[in-house]
C-alpha cells in the first residue's frame, strides 16, 4: 500500500468498461457517480436502501465460479467500488434487444411510471443467473425493491415466468472467479480513504490516525452520510482483508468472520440449525445482505439490532485486535453503553465465535411493523437446555430494543435455574421469568411501540417459547 501522502485512483470495471473515481470526495455515493456518468437507470429513492431504485449488481466470488449480487449503489461510497466490476440496467439490452428479464417485465406489465423499474430488473436479474438455480426464480430476492404504483403481482409474474440463464457473455463471466480487491490509498477534497488488505496494515493505520473511522458494508455509516450530513476526515475499509471474510467450524467452535456478509455466512454455514437461518433471512433485504456483516452489525451497538440477542442466547464472543494485541471478549460484556463498545479507538472485531454445542432448543423471534425488511420493535432470542431429569441445567434469555443495549436477562436466568439447580420449564417458571423481565427491563417509547407495548411483547415472547418447546416435545 502507498503511503499516507500519496493518492490512488480508485479504479474498476463499469459495464465492462474500465473507470476512475479520480478527484471525486470520498464520500460521494457510488450511485451519485454512476449517473454522472450518463447512466441514470439507477434513481435516489431512499438515500438508505429501503427502496432499491438505486439497485446495481456486483461480480462476487462463489465456490466453483462467482455471481452477480444484488446491491445498493446509494450504500456504496464511490472509492469502495475500487477492483469491483459493476453492471447498471444500461449494459443489459444488447443490439437494441432487450435481455430476458426486461422482456418479461414489459410483457406482464410489470412497470408504471418506471421509477423502480430498472432497480427490479436488475435484482431479478441476478436472481436469474443464480449458480445452481432450480426452478422458477425466487421472487423473495426482489424483496428490497419497493413499487408504488404497478402492484407486485405482475412483477412476481414475471420473475416466475423466466426459465434458465441464457447463454452468452453474462452466463460466460460466471465461470471465472470475481476480481481480487487490492490495498489502496485515496485522498481528495480534504478526506481520505484507506483500503487495507491485512489485518496489521489495518491496525497500524489505525494506531497512527486516532480520527480513522472504520467501514464495512456501508449498510449503516452510508445512510448517516446521507440523510445526516456526518463526514469523515479519515475512512478505513476492511473489505479487502481475507482473514476477516473466512468462516470455519470445528468440533468446538464456529468462527464467523466479522467482514464476512451476511449472505456469505448463510451459503457457507451449511449446518446451521434452523433458527440461524430463519435469523439470517430476517436481516433487512437481499441487496442489504450482500454488504451487512455481523462485525458491522455489533460495532453500530444499535439496541435494536438483529445480530446481538440470538448471539447473546448462543454465548458468543468477540475476537478483537490492536497493535497491542488480541483479545477475547464475551458478546454480554461488550455493550457498555448506548452505541457504545468495549471497543478501544485502535482496535477493531476479527471474528464472532460461537461454542458448541449449540444448545437443545433456540428460537429467534423478531417483532415488526412488517415480517420482512424491517427494523425491530422488540426482538428476543432464548435458550435452553435440560438435564436427564428434564430440569433446566441452562437458559439464556436475551432481547432488543427493551433497553440502551442488547442485553442477556441474568435475573430471568437465575429465575429458572436458581441456587439449588435448574427448574421444570412451565407456566410457573414462565411466570417468574416474566417477573424477573418487568423488574430488569427499560424500553424506551417512540412510533415504533410505547414502553409500555415493548414490555408487554418481551413478557408475551416468553410465553411463546415455552407453547413451542411444548409443540416441539408432543
Amino acid at each position: 500500500m502507498k503511503a499516507a501522502n500519496s493518492s490512488q485512483s480508485p479504479d474498476f470495471l463499469l459495464n465492462n468498461r474500465p473507470v476512475s473515481v479520480r478527484g471525486v470526495d470520498p464520500q460521494t455515493t457510488l450511485l451519485d457517480y454512476i449517473r454522472a456518468q450518463g447512466l441514470t437507470g439507477a434513481k435516489e429513492g431512499c438515500a438508505e436502501g429501503e427502496c432499491g431504485a438505486c439497485t446495481v449488481v456486483l461480480v462476487a466470488n462463489r465456490a466453483g465460479g462467482s455471481e452477480y449480487r444484488a446491491v445498493n449503489s446509494c450504500l456504496m461510497l464511490a472509492p469502495m467500488a475500487a477492483g469491483h466490476e459493476i453492471y447498471t440496467v444500461e449494459a443489459l439490452a444488447a443490439g437494441g434487444k432487450l435481455a430476458e428479464v426486461q422482456q418479461a417485465m414489459a410483457a406482464g406489465g410489470g412497470s408504471q411510471c418506471g421509477y423502480c423499474t430498472p432497480g427490479f430488473v436488475m435484482s431479478m436479474f441476478a436472481e436469474h443467473y443464480r449458480p445452481g438455480r432450480v426452478g422458477p426464480c425466487d421472487p423473495h430476492e426482489l424483496g428490497g425493491n419497493l413499487c408504488r404504483c404497478t402492484g407486485y403481482r405482475p412483477i412476481r409474474d414475471a420473475a416466475l415466468s423466466l426459465g434458465p440463464a441464457p447463454s452468452g457473455d453474462f452466463l460466460d463471466r460466471l465461470s471465472r472467479p470475481a476480481p481480487r480487491l487490492e490495498a489502496i490509498e485515496y485522498e481528495s477534497a480534504g478526506a481520505r480513504f484507506s483500503r487495507p488488505n491485512s489485518i496489521e496494515k489495518c491496525l497500524s493505520i489505525l494506531a497512527g490516525d486516532p480520527e480513522a473511522r472504520l467501514i464495512s458494508g456501508g449498510t449503516d455509516l452510508v445512510v448517516e452520510s446521507n440523510l445526516r450530513s456526518r463526514r469523515w476526515k479519515h475512512l478505513v475499509s476492511v473489505e479487502a482483508i481475507g482473514e476477516l471474510r473466512e468462516f470455519s467450524e470445528s468440533a468446538r467452535t464456529i468462527t464467523i468472520g466479522a467482514a464476512l456478509p451476511l449472505n456469505e455466512i448463510a451459503m457457507r454455514w451449511s449446518t446451521a440449525p434452523d433458527v440461524c437461518r430463519q435469523w439470517l433471512q430476517l436481516f433487512a433485504s437481499p441487496p442489504l445482505r450482500n454488504r451487512a456483516t455481523l462485525g458491522g452489525n455489533l460495532a453500530t451497538a444499535s439496541p435494536i439490532g438483529d445480530g446481538a440477542p440470538l448471539l447473546l442466547a448462543l454465548d458468543a464472543s468477540v475476537r478483537l485486535a490492536s497493535q497491542r494485541g488480541r483479545r477475547t471478549i464475551p458478546l454480554a460484556s461488550f455493550f457498555t453503553g448506548y452505541r457504545r463498545t468495549a471497543l478501544a479507538p485502535d482496535e477493531l472485531i476479527t471474528a464472532i465465535e460461537i461454542p458448541k454445542p449449540l444448545p437443545e432448543f433456540v428460537r429467534f423471534y423478531k417483532v415488526a411493523k412488517r415480517r420482512m425488511d424491517d427494523i425491530s420493535t422488540v426482538a428476543a432470542a432464548m435458550a435452553m437446555d435440560w438435564d436427564a431429569s428434564g430440569r433446566i441445567a441452562r437458559a439464556r434469555f436475551a432481547f432488543g430494543g427493551v433497553a440502551p443495549v442488547p442485553l442477556r436477562v441474568l435475573a430471568a436466568e437465575e429465575a429458572v435455574i436458581g441456587p439449588h439447580g435448574g427448574q421444570r420449564w412451565n407456566d410457573a417458571a414462565v411466570e417468574r421469568v416474566q417477573a424477573a423481565l418487568e423488574k430488569t427491563l427499560d424500553p424506551i417509547g417512540d412510533h415504533r411501540g410505547s414502553r409500555e407495548y415493548r414490555l408487554a411483547v418481551a413478557k408475551s415472547l416468553v410465553a411463546k417459547f415455552l407453547w413451542e418447546r411444548r409443540e416441539a416435545a408432543a
